[in-house]
């Protein structure tokens, strides 16, 4: 029996065996421990990390509408999440959507495998992590990253909205970057459905109870959030939420060319 070798990505590099480093490049970005060496090397990792985003803008400059679904990556094929991950992306193809995730294991792979399968496009952004994952096979267009703040900005940009299936950390952190960048309009307004009554209900009661009643947040931010147990509900209140997000934009966009020509009549005087 051949014995299976760890594999390690490091951006475009594939690493095996003693090649693989201890720590990631976020941890050596982050460290301090550096001491003056950082003068000499920060530099040079200001370069790699711009590389990222050119090559990340590149990759996805001409994707189209597409929504993002996130979840754990610990649930395995057959398992309830995995499935609904599945329709759920079959849905947004249907509707007319690529759809972008993690490009991992677990729900990840549930909802590439239902883009891949439904005909649709289906997007893998990778990120380095101690414990390899790699890109699943179902990922049509993938991007692999070193840093995760660029992974999550391609996430924002390229996305007209979040479906968010039961997960861990990593599935908070997208949830509430998304979130804050929406409540202090540094983005756009766009649609967050989370799909999982029994598993994020706990935490809207807590938003609500605990942290909207101490005055943390307003109550419209939890107007931000949808939840359903239907992935075909799902997928439709994402893709109305867009809809109607277009629909303002372009009311307010006629407003401005209105009253700009009002305000070049008067001046005119015509």
């Amino acid at each position: 029996m051949t014995e299976s070798v760890r594999e390690h990505r490091k951006g475009p590099v594939q690493l095996r065996g003693r090649q693989i480093p201890e720590t990631t490049t976020d941890e050596r970005l982050l460290s301090e421990s550096e001491g003056s060496e950082w003068v000499h090397s920060d530099p040079w990792r200001v370069l790699r990390i711009q590389a990222e985003f050119v090559e990340g803008f590149g990759a996805l400059a001409e994707l189209g509408p597409a929504i993002s679904v996130f979840g754990s990556a610990r649930f395995r094929p057959g398992e309830p999440e995995y499935e609904l991950a599945e329709r759920v992306a079959a849905g947004l193809v249907g509707a007319g959507y690529a759809v972008i995730t993690g490009g991992g294991p677990g729900v990840m792979e549930g909802a590439n495998k239902g883009a891949h399968e439904s005909g649709g496009t289906s997007v893998g952004l990778g990120i380095e992590l101690p414990f390899e994952q790699g890109m699943n096979s179902y990922v049509d267009l993938g991007v692999n990253f070193r840093y995760f703040f660029a992974r999550k900005t391609m996430f924002l940009k390229y996305s007209d909205g979040f479906v968010v299936l039961p997960g861990g950390f990593g599935t908070f952190d997208e949830l509430f970057e998304a979130l804050t960048l929406v409540q202090t309009r540094k983005v756009r307004q766009f649609p967050v459905v989370l799909v999982g009554v029994a598993y994020w209900s706990g935490l809207l009661d807590w938003l609500r109870d605990s942290v909207l009643a101490r005055g943390a947040i307003s109550a419209p931010d939890l107007d931000l959030i949808k939840l359903t147990d239907d992935p075909d509900e799902a997928v439709r209140l994402v893709v109305e939420g867009v809809r109607d997000l277009h629909a303002s934009e372009e009311a307010a966009r006629a407003e401005a060319e209105a009253a700009a020509a009002a305000e070049r009549t008067g001046t005119d005087g015509t």
